[in-house]
């Protein structure tokens, strides 16, 4: 469903000019709204398509919202198989091209701070129920991971809603909010396939290679509800470290057969397991597999599912 980008090479540090700010005048009365941006025709048949994918794997009983139960059980040992797949390898390459190989462990080590960026084509009431979702998830994940994560401060965590017809526009004010980041190392985000609905990409940009400093995520705006807010789901949590998705994991959203839409208990242990002191960035799946295995058995001894 979504995808995830590890960029973890050093990046020019770019200058940040200062904006402005003035007082708004009150709007003349009888005046409208200005309107949004028209819709082109690719990005209204990507919407088409969308919603038929989305209908087509409800049907299928596809998108599970449950988050797990009685016919999804799992042990420690599949949960510390799973940690491995997920954490130690890589989704992609580089650029969303070719399958990724093996990843020390990478995660953020300061605060994670949250932010929204709206393409133009994205009306008011949307972008307020976007937020407001965004919001609650980052809630969720700062409980799970034990990790500071807020939606306030200078962001270093930009999640871009976009269409088509837009999201080159939102990708340059991703570019322009985060130090660090250039245009050019977002432009695997620019061009995205078909049937990716979303992506995100995290970089290092300090002297550890390892920690995440600045991330961004794009989620199409064509998506239609459900597929939206999984795209949230996944990608912020993606985000965090939780960079490749596994054929095995169950009940989770890091499977590309889409039968969970929604972050699972299963997926907060290993969010848990993720930010545990014990482990630190850097590490490879061998050194720290004898503590996985012994967290993995810990969680689930006080979270029996």
């Amino acid at each position: 469903m979504g995808a995830a980008i590890a960029a973890l090479t050093a990046l020019a540090a770019c200058d940040m000019g200062l904006e402005s700010s003035s007082t708004p005048r009150s709007r003349p009365a009888g005046l409208a709204e200005p309107a949004v941006r028209p819709t082109s025709e690719e990005s209204a048949a990507l919407r088409s398509y969308l919603v038929q994918v989305q209908s087509a794997q409800l049907s299928q009983g596809l998108l599970r919202e449950d988050g797990g139960g009685p016919d999804t059980p799992f042990t420690a040992d599949m949960l510390a198989r799973n940690f491995e797949e997920i954490v130690f390898f890589n989704e992609y390459a580089n650029a969303l091209r070719g399958r990724g190989g093996a990843s020390p462990l990478r995660r953020w080590q300061g605060t994670v701070r949250v932010s929204t960026i709206f393409g133009a084509s994205v009306p008011k009431s949307q972008q307020a129920k976007d937020s407001n979702d965004v919001k609650n998830y980052a809630r969720r994940l700062a409980r799970a991971t034990e990790h500071p994560i807020t939606t306030f401060g200078t962001p270093n965590f930009i999640v871009v809603f976009a269409s088509e017809d837009d999201r080159a526009d939102a990708l340059r004010e991703a570019a322009r909010r985060l130090p660090g980041i250039t245009e050019q190392s977002l432009a695997p985000l620019r061009k995205l396939d078909q049937d990716t609905y979303c992506v995100v990409a995290a970089y290092a940009s300090g002297r550890d290679a390892n920690t995440y400093t600045a991330a961004v995520a794009v989620i199409r705006t064509e998506n239609p509800a459900l597929l939206r807010l999984s795209c949230i789901h996944e990608e912020l949590a993606q985000g965090l470290g939780l960079a490749n998705d596994s054929r095995t994991a169950r009940p989770s959203i890091f499977n590309d057969d889409d039968e969970f839409a929604l972050l699972t208990d299963h997926d907060e242990l290993l969010l848990k397991m993720l930010y545990d002191p014990r482990l630190q960035p850097g590490m490879s799946a061998s050194e720290a597999a004898p503590l996985t295995r012994i967290i993995a058995r810990e969680l689930i001894s006080t979270d029996p599912l």
